[in-house]
């Protein structure tokens, strides 16, 4: 008796029906559907290349660049300053008590070593953003006429507003008349 139930309650595989293959093809079908309208969207988050050329490093050729100019270039969007600085001016910054400024950096920290006569740095003033006059002031550094901000031939606030030194970008030389902003040295 207990070989009969055994026998009956085998199970027994369903061939498939056409409901069946209806509800797999509706499936993929709504799948395939969702993921083309969904493509676009996702696409749509990428950036476009005009931005990604925009954060690529940009050279510098440093030749014509005479002593005591200030060149102004533009890198993502911001204004670089890349100033050729005169011995005197190297000597001037080099000078300063460190103690006394208010956002204290050597001068030999704000520039690459053998390549002190070439300071770079973001082009506007750290208090709100304005632009700086190359050459003014009473340090000829940069002279901020918005609100009064100075600043030395090291790019180090001296008076004004300005609460911390111009930034530095990244850069590195790439021989003694280029220059790479946006790429730092590689060891």
């Amino acid at each position: 008796m207990l070989e009969s139930q055994v026998a009956e309650t085998t199970t027994h595989v369903a061939e498939p029906t056409r409901r069946d293959f209806l509800y797999i093809a509706t499936g993929a079908a709504a799948a395939i559907g969702g993921a083309t309208l969904v493509w676009p969207f996702v696409q749509s988050l990428a950036p476009d290349a005009a931005t990604v050329a925009a954060g690529a490093p940009v050279e510098v050729d440093l030749a014509p660049i005479a002593e005591g100019q200030i060149v102004k270039v533009f890198w993502r969007g911001k204004l670089i300053f890349i100033r050729h600085r005169t011995p005197d001016e190297i000597k001037a910054a080099a000078d300063v008590n460190v103690a006394s400024l208010r956002d204290p950096q050597p001068d030999s920290a704000r520039v690459k070593d053998g390549k002190a006569q070439w300071l770079v740095v973001y082009g506007n003033c750290t208090h709100l953003g304005c632009v700086p006059l190359g050459n003014s002031g009473e340090y000829n550094g940069w002279f901020c006429p918005c609100h009064g901000s100075v600043f030395d031939t090291s790019g180090r606030v001296r008076g004004g507003p300005a609460p911390i030194n111009l930034p530095i970008p990244p850069y590195a030389f790439a021989s003694d008349t280029k220059v790479i902003i946006g790429q730092e040295a590689t060891a």
